[in-house]
């Protein structure tokens, strides 16, 4: 992306709630010694759920997993991606293998998570890619987040400035990482347009909206998103096939979309050439866990109205 496209995106998203200028002057009010405090804190955070990445098995096809939660002023963000970490663990033989960072709050009794940053995405890749064998083992990135009509990724932490990620900073953390066989599957608007700067023989992007749609299911009263709800939650706990899973959640959400008068949101795939037989040799390697539950239930009818009334309005160009 153009920098005076990122900035232009970053401008709108602060002229349209007022929480990047809002963070910035907190930012700037702290003393040094704190934020470097919170940055050493949350840098050791991540070092201590590397170190406890589980090893790679030698001779077996292992699945790592990263979700990454970008907007923390929004829980339903968050709940995806614990949701996959406890997927990932019971259903997906990748129990120890799955790194998760958020940029909510702390919220005990959970556990606190590393910050969702380019710098910590940058820091866990590197992480799984020297726990795994490059040339056996897999990787399913799962970004969850609002997404800007550019094709950025909205990275907001509460009283902290707002910042974006691109599929080109994705796609060089990736390789630096030496991580060569990738799923990435991405809940956000626009999503679509991320797939060209990711797409390679060796891997398979999911899209929850095409490069011109926005996709649905965020706010604060939401507790899935829809592509989160029919991929990760419906999809796949019916089958372990990714390709198969994103087929029966694009027909889902049409659906949905359809019932609740919606513009089509069109989920996206691109399916490199050799990624197949690596997801086959896979699944092949081990008999799937049984379904987890999702955790969270959707508010009624009347409760989802009246939490949207009150939930702030999204961003300006990054509404699902």
């Amino acid at each position: 992306m153009r920098r005076p496209l990122r900035l232009l995106a970053l401008l709108v998203l602060a002229a349209a709630s007022g929480v990047a200028a809002f963070a910035t002057a907190k930012t700037l009010g702290k003393p040094a010694s704190v934020s470097a405090a919170r940055s050493d804190a949350d840098a050791a955070l991540l070092q201590r759920d590397i170190a406890a990445l589980s090893p790679q098995r030698p001779g077996r096809a292992d699945l790592f997993v990263v979700g990454l939660a970008g907007d923390g002023s929004e829980q339903v963000f968050r709940n995806e991606v614990l949701y996959l970490r406890d997927l990932a663990a019971r259903r997906m033989d990748a129990a120890g293998r799955v790194l998760v960072l958020a940029n909510h709050p702390d919220a005990p009794p959970q556990r606190p998570l590393p910050r969702a940053s380019l710098a910590n995405l940058r820091t866990a890749l590197a992480g799984v890619g020297a726990a795994m064998d490059p040339d056996e083992d897999l990787l399913l990135l799962y970004l969850t987040t609002h997404g800007t009509e550019d094709h950025a990724l909205l990275l907001r932490r509460p009283g902290a400035q707002d910042d974006l990620l691109d599929a080109d900073q994705i796609r060089e953390a990736l390789d630096e990482a030496g991580i060569r066989h990738r799923v990435i599957a991405i809940s956000a608007c626009y999503a679509g347009g991320l797939i060209d700067g990711l797409d390679d023989p060796d891997t398979l992007v999911l899209a929850a909206a095409r490069r011109d749609r926005t996709s649905f299911g965020c706010g604060n009263d939401s507790v899935a998103t829809y592509f989160g709800r029919a991929w990760l939650v419906d999809g796949l706990n019916d089958t372990l096939d990714f390709s198969a899973a994103f087929d029966q959640a694009r027909l889902a959400i049409a659906k949905r979309e359809r019932t609740e008068a919606l513009r089509p949101s069109r989920p996206q795939m691109a399916r490199g050439a050799r990624i197949d037989a690596r997801l086959a040799a896979w699944r092949a390697g081990f008999t799937p866990g049984p379904a987890l539950p999702y955790p969270h239930a959707e508010p009624d009818a009347a409760g989802a109205k009246a939490a949207g009334a009150m939930a702030p309005p999204p961003p300006a160009g990054t509404s699902r």
